[in-house]
């Protein structure tokens, strides 16, 4: 039987200002940290985003970072960003007015509004002294501010009539994380991860193209396999598997 995740194994310290809440998370499992533990924070002054983007991370938006120790076997990770961005999605969704623009998931992990992105997710792992895994679960969420200069086009709750403030906010993802962190399951709940992330999937069956570190690739989108791998259909050139890419529609 999966261990049912309460709200009361997570811990939750909120900061003022800190350089990143993934850095300061790894701090914490250095000095000892069992995990479980939410760190927020009002402002941080060197957010980061996959590859080393920065995070635009002015006060007014959510910065946080769930800490897990030991969260998964190894090789179970590669399904834990497509829960992460379960939750996130069910938080979004849950603030949405009624009639809003749809909430959707990009692959892997971005949330959408209206084809738009809300929020960034990173995942980063570090093996510490003691031979535990630390990994730091960086969530960002648009609230009262989006950056201006992106690779995508993006929004912010507020660009979609939602008031609503960071600590308000990130009580809807503290609950949601719990609940799909349950299913999950350790990487056992993979099924019912995958079934979930389809069913809010943006994108499937439409042209895109999958930006890989030395190239460009680009098919109709069809959906993930039962491992969360994207699928491309390339025509004639047959089905690919991608691991890892940013993706881009049309």
């Amino acid at each position: 039987m999966p261990r049912r995740i309460s709200l009361d194994d997570f811990r939750h310290e909120a900061l003022d200002e800190v350089s990143s809440t993934n850095t300061e998370a790894f701090a914490r499992a250095r000095a000892g940290d069992s995990g479980f533990l939410w760190l927020t924070a009002e402002r941080q002054t060197g957010g980061r985003g996959r590859r080393g983007r920065p995070w635009v991370s002015e006060r007014g938006n959510l910065y946080s970072t769930l800490l897990l120790i030991d969260a998964a076997p190894p090789e179970q990770l590669g399904s834990l960003p497509l829960a992460v961005a379960l939750a996130v999605h069910a938080a979004v969704q849950t603030v949405m007015p009624p009639g809003g623009e749809p909430v959707e998931i990009k692959w892997p992990n971005d949330v959408l509004i209206g084809r738009k992105k809300t929020s960034g997710i990173l995942l980063e792992a570090e093996r510490i002294t003691d031979g535990r895994m630390a990994l730091a679960i960086g969530i960002g969420i648009n609230i009262a501010h989006r950056p201006d200069l992106t690779l995508y086009p993006v929004t912010s709750l507020a660009d979609q009539g939602v008031s609503i403030s960071p600590p308000e906010f990130f009580a809807h993802l503290f609950a949601e994380m719990a609940e799909v962190l349950s299913v999950w399951d350790e990487g056992r709940g993979i099924a019912e991860i995958v079934r979930r992330w389809r069913c809010v999937a943006c994108g499937i069956g439409e042209k895109i193209t999958v930006n890989l570190p030395d190239r460009s690739i680009s098919g109709i989108f069809s959906g993930i396999d039962d491992k969360g791998i994207l699928l491309l259909d390339r025509g004639s050139d047959g089905m690919m598997s991608v691991a890892a890419g940013d993706v881009f529609f049309g």
